[in-house]
């Protein structure tokens, strides 16, 4: 099993930048799909962003469009999540997940997440 551990939240005014990383250990993630997702206090969490082994093909949620890029280092085993222009509806716990069961929207390994809080 993958096991993740996600870094580089922080506080940030709202219009400045943060770069997440997620770190994997126990085996190589260079086939598979990574994803990043966020948990606001009192909402469920969402999908954010998510990203193909390859790194050719990404998505991204209708709300970070244009502001969030993923990508990833397969040599380094890392996932990234650049957040610029960010906004006080940012503001969420973030986490990394991989592993995902074929033709479903389940993921089999979690990171702890790291707390993004964004000032207005």
């Amino acid at each position: 099993q993958v096991q993740l551990v996600e870094s580089g939240g922080g506080l940030v005014q709202a219009g400045g930048s943060l770069r997440l990383s997620c770190a994997a250990s126990g085996r190589t993630i260079s086939t598979l799909y990574m994803g990043w997702f966020r948990q606001a206090p009192g909402k469920e969490r969402e999908f954010v962003a998510g990203i193909s082994g390859s790194g050719v093909s990404t998505s991204y949620a209708d709300s970070v469009k244009g502001r969030f890029t993923i990508s990833r280092l397969n040599a380094k085993n890392t996932v990234y999540l650049q957040m610029n222009s960010l906004k006080p509806e940012d503001t969420a716990v973030y986490y990394c997940a991989t592993d995902k069961v074929p033709g479903t929207t389940t993921f089999r390994s979690w990171g702890q997440g790291t707390q993004v809080t964004v000032s207005s």
